[in-house]
């Protein structure tokens, strides 16, 4: 694992709200807002720069945890702003706090964690649960 980020560095993505992220189940369309199941994927990339970044060419992250918190909804067709700000690093874990915006109005917060693992290890894992 490549040590070449610090806890307060900051990556940030933007993306657009698609039919794709709506809240839309067997029964149809619920609502014409921003998932919650399709802003955690989000959130999970935008905190995954920071893997991409520090992981070696045999490492890979996995999740260990999102924390999501809605505070105001975004519409179709908002463009949506992910800030991700790495809280911690210690050892392999990589924890992050994020912030949803669309302009200036806070749509979501909450915190996402990662582990980086060899991928040998990642391997056995998936050997053992299928097992």
């Amino acid at each position: 694992m490549k040590l070449v980020c610090a806890v307060g560095d900051v990556r940030k993505i933007t993306k657009v709200v698609t039919d794709a992220d709506l809240a839309t189940f067997e029964t149809g369309n619920v609502h014409p807002f921003y998932a919650t199941f399709a802003l955690g994927r989000d959130v999970e990339w935008a905190c995954r720069q920071f893997v991409l970044e520090m992981k070696e060419a045999d490492e890979e992250g996995i999740g260990t945890f999102l924390n999501i918190t809605h505070k105001s909804p975004a519409l179709l067709g908002d463009t949506v702003e992910i800030k991700a700000t790495l809280t911690e690093l210690h050892g392999n874990t990589v924890n992050c706090s994020f912030e949803v915006l669309v302009s200036d109005r806070l749509v979501a917060e909450g915190t996402q964690g990662q582990k980086i693992l060899k991928k040998e290890k990642v391997d056995r894992l998936i050997a053992q649960i299928r097992a």
